[in-house]
């Protein structure tokens, strides 16, 4: 639905209900959709995409609010609406019936969710094939309800093996980008892991860190930096501060200050790190590799091209001959010393490494592979930035509709590559004004 407007070539109203929701500013932006769905319902009518699309992000916001009720009760309209207008079997109808299986798991409704999982399930076996991205990851939702479920019942809500699958699904979530429902169940396992286990406890310690990915992926940046610092310190305290789990953990940290922009305190922990996994692990092990290539993304954030790159070229040289040269985290570290070369500049040699990695990922994963698709937005990008805008605005068009089907309309991905193709859009309209 997202990339039928975005394709107009107008930032849609979403962008900006987004942003809204981005600050928590959440009445603004229940505000404004309320006020668009009210005026797109008299202009195009109760059944148009443009009024569905409004009822779908109104959804969102309800459900970023715990109001399940009101959330359910749009999404069974865009549901059927889309079922009439697109068909039952239609990639956008499915992503709503997987929307509103959310609400029902949110709502506690267990066999309502799952009766809906199972169709959304079969139908993307038929229609996509067993294994697809997008019917890997219904299958994924519903195997962790089942175990979840099943473990609640057997075990106890309390349980550690219950917790443990809680926590699945909401990592299941937060790949989905769907950062709102991974930290309600987050914040459960750690709160009765606290209770249960100890706050010190290597299960409890794991949650948290997992709360704070949640946090960082949110953008809540001091909340993932409270949860990280009393990781690092326990960590440190219990295990050493050369335990793999409490490196992990300062690396994590780092992370979080590079996203705040305090990478002099980034840099210290990486480069602390990257030195401490080279005496324990080896130069060439796979932990002391990323740990470089971080230290290289701060680095290139802190304007450090050459430096940047030099690690980066390590890290490449010795994974292919580790890993080999179109393993994925290889693939990772050539479209990392893309960007350093498209900060310094150098568009001709970016775009090679770019094609080189968009290629292969295509070959190795699939064409719509979450990976493969960030490849091509990566691409998409580089054309931009060396003026080849119709290329680059069809090549993201591709990636945009991809995303849709695999990663879901409302993923953050998704929406900054709509929100790129608008601006684009926009751009080129105005250029043509102007001539």
């Amino acid at each position: 639905m997202l990339s039928r407007i975005e394709h107009t070539g107008n930032i849609p109203w979403s962008t900006f209900t987004n942003t809204y929701l981005d600050q928590g500013k959440l009445d603004r932006a229940q505000e404004r959709v309320m006020r668009e769905k009210n005026d797109l319902t008299i202009a195009c009518g109760e059944d148009h995409f443009l009024t569905d699309l409004s009822r779908y992000m109104l959804a969102k916001i309800y459900d970023t609010q715990g109001r399940w009720d009101a959330a359910e009760k749009l999404e069974v309209q865009v549901m059927e609406t889309c079922k009439k207008k697109l068909g039952a079997d239609h990639p956008d109808t499915l992503a709503t019936m997987a929307n509103l299986a959310s609400t029902y798991k949110n709502q506690g409704r267990w066999d309502a969710a799952e009766e809906l999982e199972v169709q959304v399930m079969e139908t993307r076996k038929k229609k996509l094939g067993v294994d697809h991205p997008s019917t890997l990851t219904t299958m994924a939702n519903l195997a962790s309800t089942y175990i979840m479920e099943t473990r609640k019942k057997k075990l106890g809500a309390d349980h550690p093996d219950t917790l443990t699958s809680i926590g699945n699904l909401a990592s299941t979530y937060r790949n989905q980008g769907r950062w709102d429902t991974a930290e309600k169940l987050e914040v459960q396992v750690m709160e009765t892991s606290k209770k249960k286990l100890a706050v010190d406890h290597p299960s409890t310690l794991a949650s948290m860190a997992n709360l704070a990915s949640t946090y960082r992926n949110q953008g809540r940046w001091d909340a993932a930096e409270k949860l990280e610092v009393q990781v690092m310190g326990t960590s440190k305290k219990k295990l050493g501060a050369d335990h793999p789990s409490t490196l992990t953990s300062m690396a994590n940290l780092a992370s979080t200050y590079s996203n705040q922009g305090r990478w002099d305190a980034a840099e210290e922990l990486d480069v602390q790190v990257m030195e401490t996994s080279k005496k324990k692990l080896g130069a060439d092990h796979p932990d002391t590799l990323t740990s470089m290539a971080n230290l290289a993304s701060t680095y290139r954030n802190q304007g450090r091209w050459d430096v940047a790159e030099e690690l980066e070229v390590q890290v490449i040289e010795t994974r292919k001959k580790k890993l080999g040269a179109d393993h994925p985290d290889t693939l990772t570290s050539i479209a990392n010393l893309a960007l350093t070369y498209k900060n310094q500049g150098r568009w001709d040699v970016a775009e090679e490494l770019e094609v080189q990695v968009m290629e292969t990922r295509k070959k190795k994963l699939a064409v719509d592979h979450p990976s493969t698709l960030t490849s091509m937005a990566n691409l998409a990008f580089t054309w931009k930035g060396t003026g080849r805008a119709t290329e680059a605005i069809r090549l993201i068009e591709e990636c945009i509709q991809s995303q849709e089907h695999v990663l879901g309309l409302d993923h953050p991905n998704t929406l900054s590559c709509c929100s790129a193709l608008a601006a684009w859009k926009a751009e080129q309209k105005d250029a043509v004004l102007l001539v």
